[in-house]
């Protein structure tokens, strides 16, 4: 028998933190030839992005989520053995007992465990449709049950219950959020940014009670949940319970064997991550640091990780303490908090930026030698990839405070905030800016992925990106090389590059253009699936040069939310319906059959400054009834929820206003009929106004006209929203065949050439020469493309259809249109909805009178 030179090494639990100590282990030159690694899991698959698992409730898969490729495990020789977690540890005899009755002996054993979530002991908390929110297989649990449930209750208010609450009242719920502390996310958050965030989750209907707690869940038949009692005695209505009021450390294994943990759980490391056994280490949730903390963030459990694989390898390098930064979306919310955002420190003052009509409250934490010392962030988190970074420094801030939270138009007044080489841009893997510069200098990296796969800034939450490329294209630029224009990891072409690709070979599927002209990821395998950057930018490609319908075949799986049910998402979870209506003309009989359509399905209606009435509060399984209506009455789509043409806006014009010149309200129903169901790399609005006096603001649009006592003048490149742009003139008093031949090759130019996302107000300033350029291509056909702009117009004219009329006639189309997978066919005609409101700012809704599925008579 042939002796093994390896050492054995057990590690316990493949999570997140697992799988990042294998992979610190395995960058050490000559581990691989050093260790023998058997992996001990006790789920029942590879480690999966925690960080991310409410987004199994949208649709991701298990799969999507992988941190583990099958060819990691392979190239490194280590076993997994998957749904086999330990169930004992001997470490006089150095070896590990596991559930199947397996005893594998170890040099050294590293425990990930991770943490449990903590269920607090009220009456009923292990009924029937009461669930905790940990693993892939608790999120499947909740979506099972949510499908027969009316009424759902979230118990704690911090980062996961948040998450929870979402999910729930995405699954339509009635949804109710229960924390003991006395506002949301309190260890995150301030009283200040608290008040703000509660404002804003209650705006999207969900009930918030803070300073109370669960007092026991009442049963019903079978054991199931039915109600809940908060210990001020409020009763809850109640079908579903999640608990999420925060984790402990798993720390039995140790407990059992002798390791010490800490009076409130942990087991006790020092700086180098190894327990009192010098064989045993402990990383991640289950770890009590040596500062005395259990850190409950993936950032602190990598590093941890990283200092215990050092160690094992003889490498130097030791965990003393996190960033315990975090940024998150929730319920649409945006919230971050960074560094010392409570103001703890002797002597700090704060500067404090809240609009509560907007919803966005910001403080910083300013220390005494004018550094930033942290902050906290509700409502808008943009400026969070900065401030972190600066706070890390620890330098005093080059700027006024104040300009660091005031609107992003007021900050760009300012000038861009410079940070230190030391400024740690990504705290998951703790990579400085300098050492993202140095890897662009020193090691030829050329692209965000190049320096992603170089020094791992950008691979863990992911929320430093945006930095990142700033920082690489800046870097990149002062050696005299070109960024990478790639538009994603996938694909080295810009999107306008793909768009060519795609038009002249005639691609019409994402797959075939993956495999011809994808590029390797990480430089190991071939790209066999996109992202969801370059999966919808393909899907706007292929639906701008007219590859049918947007929900048939391959194309269905590119779609982004709104798109995917042809309707705009709403922040409570339902969606809006908005019919075209061009030039804003309507008859009577139209008018009457929204308003009886709005009636009937209790939706809340508002005419909007695109002169359209949009139609809130329907729920999936309802927009094909709701648009059977809407096209028997001779309406069509209004694309309001793809990135397409919107609307074209008109005054009266010479019919009614004595002051009109031309027929503006003919020439915008002319131009929305023209351009309707045009795809374009974002929206696009437009209008047209019939005289100088502009009343219906075309220089605002991204293309706009104005009528002359000779023609028309026709403006383009302009944009509202946060940073407003006026449209520049690109011809004069044009006649009506000109002016539309001009607008049909302006638009099929922006839509080859456009970025990503890119509205026409950037790509204008963007373009190499500028409106001078754009007038020679569009008008002189200075580059011989005027001839194909021409015939893609005709070619879309000719080819529409309207994707509503079109989705009604497929039964393959409508059966995604379904709520609850469980039951797909038409709904219990005597079950009825109650609506949770029905003002735009209601009083806050009785507690106790949930809005609740009505059936024979009873609530």
């Amino acid at each position: 028998m042939t002796h093994n030179p390896r050492k054995g090494l057990v590690l316990i639990g493949h999570g997140m933190v697992g799988q990042r100590f294998l992979e610190a282990l395995f960058e050490q030159p000559g581990a691989a030839e050093a260790w023998r690694v058997t992996v001990l899991a006790e789920e029942p698959r590879p480690a999966y992005d925690r960080v991310h698992l409410s987004a199994c409730f949208t649709g991701t898969s298990a799969g999507e989520l992988s941190m583990c490729p099958a060819e990691f495990l392979e190239k490194h020789g280590v076993e997994l053995r998957l749904g086999e977690p330990a169930v004992a540890v001997d470490r006089a005899a150095r070896t590990v007992t596991t559930a199947t009755g397996s005893v594998l002996r170890y040099d050294e054993l590293v425990l990930a465990t991770g943490s449990y979530p903590f269920v607090p002991p009220v009456p009923g908390h292990d009924a029937a449709g009461a669930h905790v929110y940990r693993t892939i297989e608790d999120v499947e649990a909740i979506q099972a049950d949510a499908a027969r449930a009316r009424v759902g209750v979230v118990i704690g208010g911090g980062l996961l219950g948040l998450e929870a609450a979402g999910a729930l009242k995405a699954a339509g719920l009635r949804t109710h959020v229960v924390e003991f502390a006395p506002r949301l996310m309190a260890v995150q958050v301030d009283e200040g940014g608290g008040e703000v965030l509660r404002r804003a989750v209650e705006d999207l209907g969900v009930v918030v009670h803070t300073g109370v707690a669960a007092q026991r869940i009442e049963t019903g038949a079978g054991g199931r949940v039915r109600a809940m009692t908060l210990s001020d005695g409020t009763e809850l209505a109640a079908d579903l319970v999640v608990f999420s009021a925060g984790v402990r450390p798993r720390d039995q294994l140790a407990r059992e064997c002798g390791l010490p943990v800490g009076e409130r759980g942990g087991i006790v490391v020092d700086e180098r991550c190894r327990t009192t056994d010098p064989h045993i280490r402990a990383v991640g949730e289950c770890a009590l640091a040596a500062d005395g903390r259990v850190y409950g963030l993936v950032a602190p459990g990598y590093a941890m990780a990283e200092a215990a694989a050092r160690d094992l390898t003889g490498g130097e390098g030791s965990f003393t303490g996190a960033d315990t930064s975090t940024k998150l979306k929730l319920l649409g919310v945006e919230v971050a908090s960074f560094g010392d955002a409570h103001g703890t420190t002797d002597g700090a003052l704060d500067v404090l930026y809240s609009d509560s009509r907007t919803g966005v409250y910001k403080k910083l934490v300013i220390g005494a030698d004018g550094a930033l010392l942290g902050g906290v962030l509700v409502g808008d988190a943009e400026s969070f990839d900065v401030l972190r970074p600066l706070t890390a420094a620890g330098a005093p801030l080059s700027q006024p405070p104040e300009q660091l939270v005031l609107p992003a138009s007021a900050q760009a007044a300012s000038g861009p905030v410079a940070l230190p080489d030391t400024a740690v841009v990504c705290s998951c893997h703790h990579v400085t800016q300098g050492a993202v510069r140095e890897a662009v200098r020193e090691h030829g990296c050329a692209s965000v992925p190049d320096v992603k796969k170089c020094t791992k800034a950008g691979t863990g939450c992911g929320s430093c990106l945006k930095l990142l490329d700033g920082i690489v294209t800046e870097e990149l630029a002062a050696q005299g090389v070109e960024a990478d224009k790639g538009l994603c990891e996938h694909f080295s072409h810009s999107r306008a590059e793909l768009y060519e690709i795609v038009r002249v070979k005639g691609i019409t599927g994402f797959a075939r253009l993956l495999e011809e002209h994808g590029r390797a990821v990480d430089g190991e395998r071939p790209a066999t699936d996109g992202c969801e950057v370059c999966k919808p930018t393909v899907a706007s490609i292929l639906a701008s040069l007219g590859n049918g319908h947007i929900l048939d075949g391959e194309q269905a799986s590119l779609q982004d939310t709104n798109d995917h049910f042809l309707a705009n998402l709403q922040r409570n979870g339902s969606y809006s319906i908005v019919p075209r209506i061009p030039g804003g003309e309507i008859t009577p009989e139209k008018l009457i059959t929204i308003g009886e359509i709005a009636r009937d399905f209790g939706l809340y209606t508002k005419i909007t400054g695109g002169q359209r009435i949009d139609l809130f509060g329907a729920r999936v399984e309802q927009l094909p009834p709701i648009w059977k209506r809407l096209v028997d009455a001779g309406f069509e789509s209004g694309h309001a929820y793809g990135k397409a043409l919107r609307t074209v806006k008109s005054c009266v014009g010479e019919e009614w206003c004595r002051f009109g010149v031309q027929n503006s309200v003919g020439l915008a129903v002319e131009l929305e009929l023209r351009y309707r169901g045009l795809r374009a790399p974002h929206k696009l609005k437009s209008a047209v106004s019939g005289c100088a006096r502009e009343c219906a603001e075309a220089q605002s649009k991204d293309f706009g006209v104005i009528a002359t006592s000779t023609g028309w003048s026709l403006y383009v490149g302009g944009n509202g929203g946060m940073t407003p742009r006026h449209a520049d003139l690109l011809a004069a008093d044009l006649d009506r065949e000109t002016l539309i031949r001009t607008i049909d090759r302006f638009l099929m130019f922006y839509i080859r050439t456009a970025d990503r996302l890119e509205r026409t107000a950037p790509w204008v300033e963007r373009l190499e020469g500028g409106l001078e350029h754009l007038r020679a291509v569009v008008m002189e056909d200075s580059l011989g493309i005027c001839a194909e702009l021409d015939a893609q117009m005709a070619r879309h004219i000719e080819t529409y259809e309207d994707e509503w009329a079109a989705t009604l006639a497929d039964p393959g189309r409508l059966r995604r249109f379904v709520s609850f997978a469980n039951a797909p066919g038409t709904p219990d005609p005597t079950v009825t909805f109650v609506p949770e409101r029905r003002q735009i700012r209601p009083a806050r809704p009785d507690e106790n009178a949930a809005a609740l599925p009505v059936k024979a008579g009873v609530r």
